[in-house]
């Protein structure tokens, strides 16, 4: 399962493809998980981390037998914090939103997370990064405006949440010289959390998933999540940051368009003019960025 990082350009684009489609189908196989077959988020979010952990160790063991005994010494407390908000929010912030909407909520969140914590520590930026932000700003408040009244504006803060804890948890990442074992070790971490939280769920209400909900959720935490984070952190060494971003940004449309073949989902004007703004702005930052490196 190891990938040689000494990537042909063909192989790279495919990879990098692959990693982006699999945090798509992470939104939409939950959405099919809890909306579909109406699998109990909390469930839902205890069987992925329990998929993601085995599937990670399973590679490392692979890739590196002795690396998985002592995996401990990997990951932090701050990531397991990060990753464990962003996964439950995730989940329950997709009982209301639709998958495009809530792929959209959550890579702008994560976006900004990662520039405002840049602008903390110092990070100058110029005319066109700070039109970036206005302008996705005010898309931001131009989605979410109509939602205020409706019982999706507690999803929207839901997945806003999701989306700073995955950009702090990227955050963290960033100065990581092991992501992949630095994320199983995280992932591992929370298994004693997903068991009890199985347990007490089983015991207070019982378990009710039908044989589709749990190939869903299975490939939302295996596929969408295990190897999916596999490919990205062995391909993501190789691209700039900046390529790395803009990519991340395409997520929201493959989502959307998982939503519109596999959910029945439609895709509304005000959604695709506020992706349009706030996707827009965001690439305006980037691009500045890049052009200043």
């Amino acid at each position: 399962m190891a990938v040689n990082l000494d990537l042909s350009f063909s192989r790279k684009i495919v990879l990098t493809f692959s990693a982006l489609f699999a945090f798509a189908a992470n939104s939409i196989l939950c959405r099919l998980a809890l909306h579909e077959e109406q699998v109990d988020p909390a469930d839902f979010t205890s069987i992925r981390l329990l998929c993601a952990a085995f599937i990670l160790a399973f590679i490392i063991t692979i890739k590196d037998r002795s690396v998985i005994a002592n995996i401990h010494q990997y990951g932090s407390q701050a990531g397991t914090l990060f990753l464990f908000v962003y996964v439950a929010s995730f989940s329950y912030a997709y009982i209301t939103l639709s998958t495009a909407t809530g792929a959209l909520i959550l890579f702008a969140a994560v976006q900004f997370t990662m520039l405002f914590k840049g602008w903390l520590v110092g990070n100058k930026m110029g005319f066109q990064e700070y039109t970036g932000i206005l302008l996705s700003l005010f898309g931001f408040i131009y989605f979410v405006f109509p939602e205020l009244e409706k019982p999706s504006l507690m999803g929207c803060l839901l997945m806003i949440l999701a989306g700073i804890a995955w950009g702090r948890y990227s955050l963290i990442g960033a100065k990581s010289t092991n992501p992949l074992y630095d994320t199983a070790s995280n992932f591992i971490r929370l298994v004693p959390i997903a068991i009890i939280a199985l347990i007490v769920m089983y015991f207070n209400f019982g378990i009710h998933i039908s044989s589709k909900g749990l190939l869903y959720t299975f490939g939302s935490g295996a596929l969408a999540s295990g190897v999916g984070y596999t490919i990205w952190y062995q391909v993501v060494p190789k691209l700039k940051p900046s390529i790395a971003a803009v990519c991340q940004l395409s997520v929201p449309i493959w989502a959307a368009l998982g939503g519109i073949l596999l959910v029945n989902e439609p895709i509304s004007l005000h959604l695709a003019v506020s992706a349009s703004i706030i996707l827009g702005g965001i690439l305006l930052v980037i691009l500045a960025k890049q052009n200043n490196a």
